[in-house]
């Protein structure tokens, strides 16, 4: 099956806790057979802006033959605090701006409203990362305000997909499917990621606009803007 290339928006590097280099991660993910990647390491008040700043750093000084997209994963901030930082990571160059959604796996304690705050940042956020147990109104709010939800390919998230694909169809919130890679092992091709897609509870028509048509909307978007 031609899927095309790949677009993935969320992994991580040594900046948080990933095992690569981003220059590395760049390579690893161009062997696979991406187009684009988004380095989203974690980030709270204490490091957005070296965080930001080293990125920014490597995709001036450095050409990758894939596009590479500078961005932040908000994570563990407590709802309050979501919007200040999502305005300060635009502000300081962050192309792309994920939240830490309110996942089902029992060790990643998100604070409860994340997915409600996250989903009303309307030109801020971009993506709630695996949102488990996302209500209709928060789904609702994401797509009025042009936030894509997540489908994770990590097992620890995976337990959420279906709920958040229902969620999406009610609400008419786009979805993608990422990787939330930290190792080169993690990263996946395109018929993996529309696997993930499948094995959530998409048809085939559903699972080729996520993994095709939304990441090239939300790319194009990206790029058009820098």
């Amino acid at each position: 099956m031609d899927l095309g290339k790949r677009i993935d928006f969320h992994t991580h590097s040594l900046l948080s806790d990933g095992a690569l280099i981003p220059s590395e991660l760049i390579r690893q993910a161009e062997m696979v057979g991406y187009k684009a990647i988004g380095i989203t390491d974690h980030v709270d008040a204490s490091n957005l802006e070296e965080t930001i700043a080293k990125m920014l750093r490597l995709t001036s000084r450095q050409q990758f033959p894939i596009t590479v997209i500078p961005g932040v994963e908000l994570s563990y901030v407590h709802p309050e605090n979501i919007p200040a930082l999502a305005k300060e990571a635009k502000k300081l160059g962050a192309k792309l701006i994920i939240v830490h959604g309110e996942t089902k796996a029992f060790d990643e304690p998100v604070y409860p409203g994340t997915n409600k705050v996250a989903a009303s940042l309307k030109g801020l956020v971009n993506i709630i990362a695996h949102p488990g147990m996302i209500t209709l109104e928060e789904a609702r709010a994401a797509a009025q305000n042009d936030i894509y939800l997540e489908l994770s390919a990590k097992k620890a998230h995976a337990t959420g997909n279906a709920h958040v694909l229902e969620m999406a169809r009610k609400s008419g919130a786009k979805l993608l499917v990422n990787t939330d890679a930290h190792r080169p092992e993690e990263l996946l091709d395109q018929n993996k990621a529309y696997a993930v897609a499948i094995a959530a509870g998409c048809t085939k028509e559903e699972a080729r606009k996520i993994v095709i048509d939304n990441a090239e909307e939300l790319l194009k978007k990206l790029t058009s803007s820098s």
